[in-house]
């Protein structure tokens, strides 16, 4: 497993971060860069090795997030969405699996999701029902990042019963399916859009598994861990940059909280981790120098990065850490 860390980091220190700049500027992440993350065997990073997956554990998929995040945040969210797809897939029904798994793994079929339905009580965002041999779909979610860039989404969308429903999903756009453009503070090449469906069909057989929302919701706060991987990356990049080891120690310190959290600690790890960030990109303007720092230089891109991982996915939980820890003390 070291030698796939060790291939993200070379990938994003020598393809990624020369050029994420540009890819900022441009606004589109070059589909040569998935293309390099699939010919590494990062698309299959979580997909079982009986598909041509990697099978990786998750200390390594999260080292793995870490090293690309600290290269190009954009085409690492993108590629991020794509992780649990496989790892989903393969224990879904047989012929689903034969149809997608091995493609999922090699990155020849790319993925994103729209997830939000499962992870949020009270109405949800896309209601599901059954209609013969086919399920159809209604409502929708603000954020599906890499649109222009995936085959597939793996949607859930919850029925009358609040049994939430996977579903893979063509990323065509048509009458009953739309997707549009969100402006973003950062990672603008990211693709993301606002979905919306409306009485769209999906047939039957694309439906990947079936968990009542009580369960879903109980596994949900593991996939904060992968989101501060994130925050961890554009740190350790402000580390090296300013070339300061302190800076460093508190990156391996809120690595070791982030690793030993359990569910109802993660919510504050996954906070330390984008408040690192965001201190780590100010030291990193301080050592370079203000009058340097304009639109364009890694600095300038890294402090937006920072920003944006801030309020990204900052659930209630997540923003009472935050506040707690970015606020000076009051005693």
């Amino acid at each position: 497993m070291d030698e796939l860390i060790a291939r993200a980091q070379t990938i994003a220190d020598d393809v990624f971060f020369p050029v994420a700049g540009e890819v900022d500027a441009a606004g589109v992440v070059p589909t040569s860069h998935l293309e390099t993350l699939a010919a590494a065997g990062l698309y299959g990073l979580t997909g079982p090795v009986a598909a041509g997956g990697a099978g990786a554990d998750q200390a390594t998929v999260h080292a793995v997030v870490e090293a690309l995040a600290g290269g190009d945040l954009a085409t690492t969210f993108v590629w991020l969405q794509h992780l649990g797809v496989p790892r989903m897939v393969a224990e879904a029904p047989a012929a689903l699996r034969e149809e997608f798994l091995a493609d999922l793994c090699a990155g020849r079929t790319r993925s994103g999701i729209a997830l939000l339905a499962a992870t949020r009580p009270g109405t949800p965002a896309i209601t599901v029902r059954r209609e013969g041999e086919e399920f159809v779909l209604d409502g929708g979610v603000p954020w599906v990042t890499g649109w222009a860039h995936v085959d597939v989404l793996l949607v859930a969308a919850r029925d009358a019963a609040d049994v939430v429903h996977f579903l893979l999903v063509d990323a065509v756009e048509g009458p009953t399916l739309t997707a549009d453009p969100q402006r973003l503070v950062a990672v603008e090449a990211s693709s993301t859009v606002e979905l919306s469906v409306r009485g769209h069909r999906v047939p039957a057989g694309r439906l990947v598994r079936t968990v009542p929302m009580a369960r879903w919701q109980a596994g949900d706060p593991a996939g904060l861990r992968p989101n501060g991987s994130l925050a961890l990356g554009v740190a350790a990049r402000c580390a090296r940059l300013a070339e300061l080891p302190a800076l460093d120690a508190d990156v391996a310190a809120v690595r070791t909280q982030l690793d030993a959290a359990g569910p109802a600690e993660l919510p504050a790890a996954r906070a330390a981790a984008a408040a690192l960030a965001h201190r780590a990109s100010g030291l990193l303007a301080v050592a370079t120098g203000s009058r340097s720092v304009g639109r364009g230089h890694p600095a300038e891109r890294l402090a937006r990065e920072a920003l944006f991982l801030l309020v990204f996915g900052s659930r209630p939980s997540i923003r009472a850490a935050l506040l707690t820890q970015l606020l000076p003390s009051s005693g």
